[in-house]
């Protein structure tokens, strides 16, 4: 049994426990999937770049599509990290290998707001996302017509769900760092759109109130719909800080993100600690509306990594070998369709 193997089955027991203690409360039970239209995919299985148009321009994004899926296929987008790129993404985190087993999509697509390279420089550059009414890592708001990445990230939606007929109940979003607070503003904008996302050390539910940083700004976050919400964060991440900083990008802390998103889910049960491993604990909010349930899992002197990556320990803190972040996020993903 591999590594990755094994941790996924801790993983999937947290997720049954919770979807059972949800129904046992009362949750929302699952509705009928809607008999889906007939549907043609016109991209192969495998590794490719498929042009998204926005804009006036296009855009080539990796993707990945599995060699089985069923008429409908789940996708999943896995959004990099602020000086970073798509592909330099799906290398960390390694849904490719998820996702060819399970059968869905993975889309990495590259943000569009250039930073100062890397050291070394990364194949692909260094780019950011424009996530709304946040700077950048470099400490300065978009420039004046910066690609609008909700609106881009839509249209990608709308392109690769027509080209790999993607079951529009099942579209989730995940991220690391910079792209957890893009897949967080996903969910805040276009919640009609996102069943659940699972960001890994950049949970956000808005923008920091800008004149108290400590509490997201009320109206930074007005989702339409309930949407699930799985996050990952340790305890020593000096990028994102678990406890919070005084800083616009980043604010309020990791708790307050996770429990201001069971509140914008109206949840009723919760909070509920459990242990998972020796270093990570695990607090979730059940009986949410539309079955959208929040779990925050805490990962005790995690640094700012993806858990479960297979690379080298760097400058950004210890990478926990405890849980695996991509086998957690599909057993969340795969219990938490769209409702609505």
């Amino acid at each position: 049994m591999s590594r990755r193997t094994s941790l996924a089955l801790a993983a999937v027991a947290v997720v049954a426990v919770a979807a059972s203690t949800a129904s046992s409360a009362g949750a929302a039970p699952a509705t009928p999937a809607p008999r889906a239209a007939a549907c043609t995919p016109t991209l192969p299985p495998g590794t490719q770049t498929v042009p998204i148009r926005f804009a006036g321009a296009t855009t080539d994004v990796q993707v990945f599509v599995p060699s089985h899926r069923p008429t409908r296929v789940p996708l999943v987008l896995d959004l990099h990290g602020s000086s970073s790129n798509g592909p330099t993404q799906a290398g960390i985190s390694d849904l490719k290998a998820v996702a060819e087993r399970e059968g869905f999509v993975v889309a990495n697509p590259t943000a569009a707001i250039e930073l100062p390279p890397t050291d070394p420089p990364l194949a692909g550059g260094s780019w950011a996302w424009n996530v709304p009414g946040v700077p950048t890592t470099a400490g300065q708001f978009p420039p004046a017509g910066a690609r609008d990445d909700v609106a881009f990230l839509s249209a990608l939606l709308d392109q690769l769900g027509a080209a790999a007929c993607v079951d529009t109940r099942r579209t989730y979003a995940t991220g690391y760092s910079g792209g957890g607070r893009m897949a967080s503003a996903l969910a805040c904008e276009v919640s009609d759109r996102i069943a659940a996302i699972a960001p890994v050390a950049g949970l956000r539910a808005g923008r920091p109130a800008p004149d108290e940083v400590s509490v997201p700004e009320v109206q930074g976050c007005t989702p339409r719909e309930p949407v699930a919400v799985l996050t990952f964060h340790g305890t020593a991440d000096g990028v994102n800080p678990y406890d919070g900083s005084d800083d616009l990008r980043w604010g309020y802390s990791a708790p307050v993100a996770a429990q201001t998103w069971a509140r914008l889910n109206d949840c009723r049960t919760g909070p509920l600690r459990t242990t998972l491993t020796e270093h990570v604990t695990v607090t979730t909010y059940t009986r949410c509306a539309g079955g959208a349930d929040v779990e925050f899992q805490r990962i005790v002197g995690g640094g700012h990594t993806w858990p479960g990556a297979d690379e080298p320990e760097g400058p950004l803190g210890p990478i926990t070998q405890e849980v695996d972040a991509s086998e957690t996020m599909w057993a969340f993903f795969e219990a938490h369709p769209k409702h609505v």
